[in-house]
């Protein structure tokens, strides 16, 4: 539809869209914040109403409880009431029931009985880093041992030097699992936030710097050499293995996932106002995965993003999962106010904000639809419930606040106001 008049081109600019998001944002962390609470430690799933999915002996993932730590320190810094305690329900069960005080590290996932998964996942990692940090920024007495201590075990047990990455994975005593082999960008792309994270609230540039490291190797090298999509799957020289199967589709899904190449669209960008604009390919490299992400995955017909590609570019996994509408409506944002205008941003970003009110915004119960069926309908094959407030509430928050840093950052130098 064409517009007319002085309004702003960019709906982050106008204010009834920033108050819709904000909205948006109160329901998430309301539906959260007075259903997940697990009083024996750690927080539940949900299902659709809203309810525990399992109330008897629920496991719990670390990066549930990680998760939850770093939106609610963010709603604490907003000044949403009642967040503090959420915020320290989480980082006692990091601390006293994930960690490994034996062998160090953090566990996979708990039950009531104790350790279910007793592996060292780098993608969990990744998220205690999140959480420390951002239980940082917002003062939590146990944040600063946490920050310590999974900065020692990153750099010790996981960094690789040789390729400016981290290993994925390791059992309960640090033997390699598998021999080692295998080797992730999920893990190592969430790690470069967690890690710009770190940089913004301690100052200290080898969190930066390994940051810069793992974008170079994931994207600037490993993904520019396929056309920028975003390969997943690696073995221990990261040579990228095209023809990687794993039974476990929810982290690792074959072929190529759209849905990342948007994350590190955004991650780029942050990553190049943080480090002072000097790595003149993260732009470029920003724009190329957003525009093949859209062209490539979006459903021209139903709308929404194919879960994963196959190797040719056409849709293998054909359900449609929240989170890459959420990194796309952030991706977007930061492109919108990084480079030069360009009305396929703005497209973009109205197409994906109104596609996630119309279809994965439940309305009846509360909180998000975390998959459709290829025809845009409610299902339950990946996801079994509502499990996860992060990517959804960070899609709300990202486009009001500048696109300079990590939201715990821009909303305490913005003193919480809009």
């Amino acid at each position: 539809m064409s517009e007319q008049g002085t309004m702003p081109r960019t709906w982050t600019k106008r204010d009834y869209h920033r108050h819709w998001l904000l909205r948006q944002a109160d329901g998430l962390m309301d539906f959260f914040q007075y259903r997940a609470l697990n009083p024996k430690g750690g927080f539940f799933d949900l299902n659709d109403e809203g309810s525990p999915l399992v109330s008897d002996n629920p496991v719990r993932g670390i990066h549930a409880s990680a998760r939850m730590v770093h939106c609610f320190s963010i709603a604490y810094l907003l000044g949403h009431p009642g967040a503090g305690e959420v915020i320290d329900h989480g980082m006692q069960y990091l601390w006293n029931q994930h960690r490994d005080d034996q062998n160090g590290g953090y566990v996979w996932s708990l039950n009531d009985d104790g350790a279910v998964d007793v592996t060292k996942q780098g993608y969990g990692h990744a998220f205690v880093l999140l959480a420390a940090s951002s239980a940082k920024v917002v003062g939590h007495p146990l944040a600063d041992r946490m920050l310590a201590d999974i900065t020692e075990v990153l750099q010790d047990r996981f960094w690789e030097e040789r390729h400016g990455a981290i290993a994925e994975e390791f059992d309960r005593d640090w033997s390699p699992i598998e021999g080692g082999t295998y080797r992730g960008q999920n893990s190592n792309m969430h790690l470069t936030e967690a890690l710009m994270a770190a940089f913004e609230v301690t100052g200290e540039r080898h969190y930066l710097e390994k940051a810069e490291s793992i974008a170079d190797l994931v994207i600037r090298r490993c993904a520019g050499s396929v056309g920028f999509r975003v390969a997943e799957h690696f073995d221990a020289d990261w040579k990228v293995d095209l023809d990687y199967y794993h039974s476990n589709e929810m982290f690792r899904p074959a072929g190529t996932t759209p849905g990342h190449w948007l994350e590190w669209s955004r991650l780029l960008l942050q990553l190049w106002s943080l480090g002072g604009k000097q790595h003149a390919w993260m732009p470029d490299a920003a724009r190329a995965l957003f525009v093949q992400a859209m062209s490539l995955g979006w459903d021209k017909d139903a709308g929404g993003f194919f879960y994963t590609l196959d190797w040719d570019d056409k849709p293998a996994k054909r359900n449609k999962l929240w989170w890459p509408m959420c990194e796309a409506a952030g991706a977007a944002h930061f492109l919108n106010e990084h480079l030069p205008a360009d009305d396929f941003f703005e497209d973009s970003y109205r197409l994906v904000w109104s596609t996630i009110a119309n279809r994965f915004i439940d309305h009846r119960n509360g909180g998000w639809h975390e998959e459709l069926t290829e025809d845009m309908v409610p299902a339950h094959t990946l996801f079994p419930g509502k499990g996860d407030i992060y990517h959804a509430l960070q899609a709300c928050l990202i486009p009001l606040f500048p696109a300079t840093g990590s939201l715990t950052r821009v909303v305490q130098e913005a003193d919480g106001k809009l």
